[in-house]
């Protein structure tokens, strides 16, 4: 029986790794993308430790340019024939900043990844799959994908809010074409990794008393959350879809039981 392929980009730490470890768990063929070459061919040798019998593939991209995705695309497809899920996870933390604050660059930078990154890597994504007639594309949301607003993620959230637009209109696009893909939404809510504590992967930022508080009550380890999105995805058949780990009652359920149910993350 052949192998399910799933390509993720931004695997090699963080949520996209720890997915990658669900989908070997499934038997999937594997393929982890990250900008840094040392950074994805280190997690395919702590990837291949992992139970399953898939096969893995590493390749460097930079989803702000056309020339890495497309050969992200077509290794890919060239290795191991056709691509059954594409999830596009890659993504920059905001510095702590209020938009007067910020520079040019940093905006523009913010931008070019968690937005326009993701709407090209669907775009070549969906090429491969109109071509082999099916697959399912799924991309994961962050704060201001439900219009939340918090002073300092400004652009990320404009991002964000453009990346859930993003999701529909792709949805909705396969469904009056007729095609057999699926598109949908990934809900992760809080996740205690180095995002929350780094801008551009590489720029240290001080949580405040108040924002680790929250995280305390409202965050979880991306291992808990792969698994959780990762056999969801497996399971879904429906277009237009959006998995959510952290729904609204389980965020009130953790506030109301804060009180004695003591978490901390950071120390």
């Amino acid at each position: 029986m052949k192998k399910m392929t799933v390509v993720i980009t931004g695997s090699a730490r963080g949520l996209g790794y720890e997915m990658a470890k669900c989908f070997r768990r499934h038997n999937f063929n594997v393929v982890i993308s990250d900008i840094f070459k040392k950074d994805v061919e280190k997690a395919k040798i702590e990837l291949l430790k992992e139970n399953g019998n898939g096969e893995v593939l590493a390749i460097a991209c930079d989803i702000t340019k056309s020339s890495d995705l497309a050969k992200l695309a077509k290794e890919s497809k060239n290795k191991f024939e056709e691509i059954d899920f594409w999830v596009n996870n890659a993504g920059v933390n905001q510095p702590d900043k209020m938009i007067w604050n910020l520079d040019d660059e940093e905006i523009t930078r913010m931008i070019d990844i968690d937005l326009k990154g993701t709407i090209l890597a669907s775009k070549y994504a969906m090429n491969v799959m109109k071509e082999q007639g099916h697959g399912a594309i799924y991309t994961v949301e962050g704060h201001g994908s439900n219009d939340a607003i918090i002073p300092g993620l400004s652009v990320y959230g404009t991002a964000k809010r453009g990346v859930t637009y993003f999701i529909k209109a792709l949805a909705r696009e396969c469904e009056v074409n007729k095609l057999d893909i699926i598109v949908g939404a990934l809900s992760p809510g809080i996740m205690i990794t180095d995002f929350l504590v780094n801008a551009f992967r590489d720029k240290k930022m001080e949580l405040s008393n108040k924002n680790k508080k929250v995280y305390n009550i409202l965050g979880d380890y991306p291992d808990v959350v792969a698994k959780y999105l990762v056999n969801k995805m497996i399971s879904n058949t429906n277009n237009g879809v959006r998995i959510k780990w952290l729904t609204n009652r389980k965020a009130a359920w953790r506030f109301m039981t804060s009180g004695f149910k003591k978490r901390n993350f950071f120390d």
